[in-house]
């Protein structure tokens, strides 16, 4: 996958040049920007005022404004922008790593909510920004958009980017609403992509009952297909390494195949046109259930690393370019005969935003707290402002979609389409900077330290082994089912579905599941295997 990475950005060129050499320069340079942010998100660590993320947008920016000024205002990046890269690329390590190292206990117990809130409640954001699109922008005379256009703009506004509130919040002292954040996250960008997908393929022209229902079932069924597909392939890998048991030969081995396994889970869903993001974030999950518990130790502590290491650089890569690319002279040219209409329109889809956020995180937690029978489950007012918050940033997969859009290979001669990119990408910029910024005094006022901290769960310190750690603090290091009272009747399941449900999962995991596919307490010893002989051989 690295390899092909770097030729493709070797093809894309730079700055219109296409020699090897100043492809090469151009690479060169933008590993050194990186290796920058990695530097200064270290020394801001402990203030956190401003996080990786923001650090990688100011660097972009100054780096943005320097090629300016060197080329004369030609350009004001290294490489020309291409959603295959942003897609096939940059976007798997970081959804495959956030299914991998998710905390499965939390992440499930509180399923339901989380699909609640990032299925539901994006569907009701979609529609809530697209009728204001519709509303407002059809009577602004801002170029040849149509009613698809203004869905389509309904899909790129309604994806999210928590990264900011997650990186100030501990899902040790918050454990109920990190999980929330995170979970409603992931599922937020999967179903805006899956959105974005499914209206290409209409006639949107012509809309009547008819196509709305089968706008509906053909988004169900990638929902579902998706979600299949990145089971199928999770389980598949753990039958493969569990019976195989490559690494009493190779840990190298077991570390490729399930690298590969996992990129190949993303690229067949893309291949069946259906969500890469939800394949390859449930495989994720089945991986980190079952095939991490049959490698050896030291392949598991590789893979934790790899993968970590693999999402945090897309990440800043994808931040790095954003701030480079907003200050692109090209798409500001297009849209510069009209400055005044370009800021209302980004003030406009702000406003959109912060409403379409609020149609559904304030109803839809009043829903999800009647189903609730303790204090403690319920999601109080204050974490609702929260989780308000952390959506309204926008980010990379928000700048993918509008791009896939509005622009032809990363450029556009169209002046409609030039100012909803220009919008975008505002909008990103002062929702990630200023929202993002303003995070933290945020759930210090809202959240105080004093009356947020939950002993349920032992926190993860950071260091080497953490990731080890936060993986075994799903639902595998479960409290014994003792604790879990069983159900005796129709009643107690609609009490408590989710305990139910849990349980009898538990039940037919150790039953079948785990005896098949491997997992924690069924996995395979072989003597001579690398973990046995670094434990024995003294060495």
């Amino acid at each position: 996958m690295g390899l092909g990475l770097v030729a493709h950005l070797v093809r894309l060129g730079v700055l219109g040049s296409t020699s090897d050499h100043a492809s090469v320069v151009s690479i060169n340079l933008f590993v050194a920007l990186l290796c920058a942010c990695i530097v200064l998100g270290h020394l801001l660590e402990e203030n956190r005022w401003v996080n990786e993320s923001i650090t990688a947008l100011i660097i972009g920016l100054c780096t943005g404004v320097v090629i300016l000024l060197t080329t004369k205002g030609k350009s004001s990046h290294i490489l020309v922008f291409s959603e295959d890269l942003f897609f096939i690329y940059l976007l798997p390590p970081i959804i495959f790593n956030a299914g991998f190292q998710v905390k499965k206990k939390q992440f499930f117990r509180n399923f339901m909510t989380i699909t609640l809130f990032g299925a539901v409640g994006t569907m009701i954001s979609f529609f809530t920004i697209s009728i204001g699109a519709i509303a407002i922008f059809s009577r602004m005379n801002i170029g040849t958009l149509d009613v698809g256009d203004f869905l389509a703009i309904g899909a790129i506004f309604s994806a999210t980017d928590s990264v900011c509130t997650l990186q100030v919040l501990n899902q040790d002292e918050t454990p109920l609403l990190y999980s929330l954040v995170f979970g409603e996250g992931v599922v937020n960008d999967a179903t805006s992509v899956v959105l974005f997908n499914a209206l290409q393929n209409f006639d949107l022209n012509h809309i009547d009952a008819a196509v709305v229902l089968k706008f509906l079932g053909n988004f169900c069924y990638l929902f579902l297909s998706s979600t299949f597909l990145g089971v199928f392939t999770g389980l598949l890998s753990a039958y493969v390494i569990k019976k195989l048991y490559i690494g009493r030969h190779s840990t190298d081995r077991e570390v490729a195949l399930m690298m590969l396994m996992a990129y190949l889970s993303y690229m067949l869903a893309e291949l069946l046109d259906l969500s890469g993001i939800l394949t390859v974030f449930f495989c994720g999950i089945v991986m980190s259930h079952y095939t991490w518990h049959n490698v050896t130790e030291s392949s598991r502590v590789t893979t934790k690393h790899a993968f970590a290491t693999l999402s945090f650089i897309a990440e800043t890569f994808l931040f790095l370019y954003v701030g480079m690319d907003a200050l692109d002279i090209e798409k500001w040219e297009f849209a510069s005969d009209s400055p005044g209409k370009s800021i209302g329109i980004s003030s406009i889809l702000l406003g959109l935003v912060l409403v379409g956020r609020a149609a559904f995180v304030f109803p839809l937690s009043f829903l999800s707290n009647l189903t609730k029978k303790t204090p403690l489950e319920k999601i109080t007012w204050r974490q609702q402002v929260v989780i308000w918050w952390a959506g309204l940033m926008r980010g990379a997969v928000s700048i993918a979609l509008a791009y896939n859009k509005f622009t032809r290979s990363g450029h556009t001669e169209l002046h409609g389409n030039a100012i909803m990119i220009t919008s975008t990408i505002t909008v990103v910029l002062f929702s990630t900077m200023v929202f993002g910024m303003m995070t933290k005094p945020l759930i210090r006022l809202l959240l105080p330290a004093s009356s947020n901290t939950v002993t349920s769960e032992p926190s993860s310190p950071k260091s080497l082994h953490s990731p080890l750690l936060t993986s075994m603090q799903g639902s595998d290091l479960e409290a014994p089912t003792a604790n879990i009272v069983r159900p005796s009747s129709l009643r107690m399941l609609l009490s408590k579905p989710t305990h139910t449900v849990h349980y009898y999962w538990r039940k037919f995991d150790d039953a079948l599941m785990r005896p098949m596919f491997g997992g924690r307490g069924f996995v395979p010893f072989s003597p001579g295997s690398p973990t046995e002989q670094s434990v024995h051989g003294g060495r």
